[in-house]
């Protein structure tokens, strides 16, 4: 890992606007939240649309899948470097650029007839959301006082299972009826509509001093952060080779004219799985990490074992959901316990590896997708979730501790 700077902003008093110190600000923990929930569903929106947008750009559905590596691409690559680069821009102004970025990138998506161009696009998307993505928790971590940084946390985090469960099905819902390119204009108002937002409502903070910067490779020494973003790697990758095609795998099974109600079903589950997390991750870190591992391994296999039956299908949509959703949650609070002092650090490199293993997850599910068909996509979920419980439990000191 190279020596660069920790993400976040400097411990310093909040700027006028910023909560008091008994209560959240929920308005801008609401903004940093759609933040999220933008930038995720758009890398993960093409899921939903495969068919429709590889017909539109000509291209084979395992080669629109990698829509969804690019992005990651340009998130894990670009992340750390620009988050060194800018580590002393003010957090507001910074923030408020890399939205403003991916709105213009969205654009060029929905407007694109070319492969190559679609490509560049998301491309760029992805470096803009990298950027974002590597403020948000440091973020609604000093928007917050200190025995809320926690819930703050979940309350940002919650825009990734929210994109999953609502947003791509209503995407993919969208999509279906007014065509994709719709879906991924609808990102860029709801970005223009988040800038004014954000503006207004989250407060600015100053990025830190030269001096005051840590070397994000100081984080890898804490004990417990090396087996939180294994956990963090191999679970993502897992679910990604079988989210980001999953209309190609229900179009396979018969179910294809489903897809926006069955992951539909996945979206309410995983509204339940914040909930649960959200009231108990102080509580029950070690014993909600291992149960969400368990049942998206569970659901992976029932939908492998279907063989096309539509009550099992749904079935392992909700369980899917409910292990799902509070996985961000779970694993940033995890992060940011581990790294102790290197929090930031410790959380910058999860969201980096979080891409790395999507943009893995798009490839290695293209390839299955390739070597044994939609089948095969299921069953790879187990066999990577089985070493990350693994790990999980041998962790019971640091990384996924015991209760005291």
């Amino acid at each position: 890992m190279s020596d660069t700077t920790t993400t976040g902003t400097s411990q310093q008093p909040p700027e006028a606007g910023a909560a008091p110190a008994t209560r959240l600000p929920l308005p801008a923990l609401l903004a940093l939240a759609t933040a999220v929930f933008v930038t995720s569903l758009t890398e993960t929106l093409p899921a939903g649309l495969l068919p429709a947008m590889s017909r539109s750009l000509g291209a084979t559905e395992s080669a629109t899948g990698q829509t969804v590596t690019v992005y990651a691409a340009g998130t894990f690559l670009t992340a750390i470097p620009l988050t060194a680069a800018t580590a002393g821009w003010n957090r507001g102004r910074l923030l408020l650029t890399a939205m403003a970025g991916f709105a213009v990138a969205n654009t060029v998506t929905a407007l694109s007839s070319s492969y190559a161009l679609t490509m560049t696009a998301r491309f760029v998307a992805g470096v803009a959301a990298g950027l974002a993505w590597a403020l948000l928790a440091g973020y609604a971590r000093r928007l917050a006082p200190p025995d809320l940084e926690g819930k703050a946390i979940a309350i940002a985090m919650a825009g990734i299972p929210v994109a999953l469960s609502l947003g791509v099905p209503a995407g993919t819902f969208l999509g279906t009826t007014l065509g994709w390119r719709t879906a991924f204009l609808a990102m860029t108002g709801l970005t223009v509509v988040l800038l004014a937002w954000i503006r207004l409502t989250v407060p600015g903070h100053p990025g830190r001093e030269r001096s005051a910067r840590t070397p994000m490779r100081h984080a890898l020494r804490a004990p417990g952060v090396p087996a939180v973003l294994t956990v963090t790697l191999v679970f993502v990758l897992a679910h990604t080779i079988l989210y980001a095609y999953i209309a190609t795998f229900l179009d396979d099974v018969g179910l294809g004219g489903s897809t926006d109600l069955i992951l539909l079903v996945f979206g309410a589950a995983s509204l339940l799985s914040i909930w649960a997390v959200g009231a108990l991750v102080h509580r029950r870190l070690r014993g909600l990490t291992l149960a969400g591992t368990v049942l998206v391994a569970v659901a992976a296999t029932l939908l492998a074992l279907t063989g096309g039956s539509t009550v099992p299908v749904y079935v392992a949509a909700a369980l899917w959901g409910l292990g799902w959703g509070g996985v961000p949650t779970l694993l940033q609070t995890a992060a940011g316990r581990a790294g102790g002092e290197q929090a930031d650090a410790a959380q910058a490199l999860l969201v980096t590896l979080w891409n790395v293993a999507m943009a893995g997850g798009g490839v290695a599910g293209g390839v299955l997708l390739h070597l044994g068909g939609p089948a095969a996509l299921p069953w790879a979920v187990p066999l990577l979730l089985a070493p990350v419980l693994a790990v999980i439990t041998v962790s019971r000191d640091h990384g996924f501790p015991r209760q005291p």
